[in-house]
């Protein structure tokens, strides 16, 4: 068991990603026991290398002997290269260390919208920068993932709807719902409409992976149809959930019910 000593992880303890990857570091024995250190705990002179700035993109790594700090992907192999040389080595192989940098940065610029959290009062809050390119690049993935799926499930609702699904008609829907958000909400949410629009697309991917195990087992229309609705239940708990955390009321979820029934009439009418 080789324990990385004499650092201490700089984490975001809002978000329970980074919660849950600390703490099993430090139960795996890869960290020691205070070997992690909230955000929010961080005083100004705590450690005079810390950029706070970035480490609320990019998790940090502080070595206490002499304050140098890394950041990111960089913090991660540190530890993880500790017990497994040869794993962390592969990792930095010039075309893997690009994937997997990109990979991180789209989740740590996402993360409050894959996990949001309330942040407390006078309480110094960990939220990383907006990033226009990785929050579109959220947008995209969940709207062509949730696409793909809802295609391959729609035919098992059999009769229950009047024509069968295909990729284009769910890429449709998709498009729509953030089209008809943006134009009811845009202007009431202003700064607030990037963070409501990437976890409105979670609440969809979160629909998706619950959809995604039916697509292997053989069932019913009907089943298939009461299981849809149940996931569709709850999606829409989710959603307000998320709007109560945000605190933006329930508007955005009466708007966002609202589209589904629409999209759905325009399904039976041109069906």
């Amino acid at each position: 068991m080789k324990t990385l000593q004499h650092h201490t992880l700089i984490y975001d303890k809002d978000c329970p990603m980074c919660t849950l990857y600390s703490q099993a570091f430090i139960s795996c024995g890869m960290l020691d026991a205070q070997g992690r250190k909230p955000y929010a705990a961080i005083k100004e002179d705590s450690y005079c290398g810390l950029d706070r700035n970035r480490a609320r993109n990019e998790i940090a790594l502080v070595n206490t002997q002499n304050n140098q700090v890394l950041y990111g992907l960089d913090s991660l192999l540190l530890i993880i290269g500790n017990r497994f040389p040869l794993l962390a080595k592969m990792a930095r192989i010039a075309p893997l260390y690009w994937l997997f940098n990109k990979c991180y940065a789209f989740i740590s610029y996402n993360r409050k919208q894959i996990m949001p959290s309330r942040i407390k009062e006078n309480e110094i809050a960990c939220t990383p920068d907006f990033n226009l390119r990785y929050r579109i690049s959220y947008i995209l993935f969940v709207m062509l993932f949730s696409s793909i799926i809802l295609s391959l499930y729609s035919p098992k609702l059999g009769n229950f709807l009047p024509q069968q699904a295909h990729f284009t008609r769910e890429l449709l829907i998709c498009t729509g719902q953030i089209a008809w958000q943006t134009l009811w909400l845009k202007r009431r949410l202003g700064k607030e409409y990037w963070d409501y629009i990437g976890n409105m697309m979670t609440v969809s991917l979160i629909g998706t992976l619950l959809l995604l195990p039916l697509l292997f087992i053989q069932t019913s229309a009907l089943f298939s149809l009461a299981y849809f609705l149940v996931v569709a239940g709850i999606m829409l708990a989710e959603h307000y959930r998320r709007m109560t955390l945000l605190n933006l009321g329930i508007l955005p979820s009466i708007s966002w019910v609202a589209f589904r029934l629409v999209a759905l009439g325009i399904i039976f009418l041109i069906g």
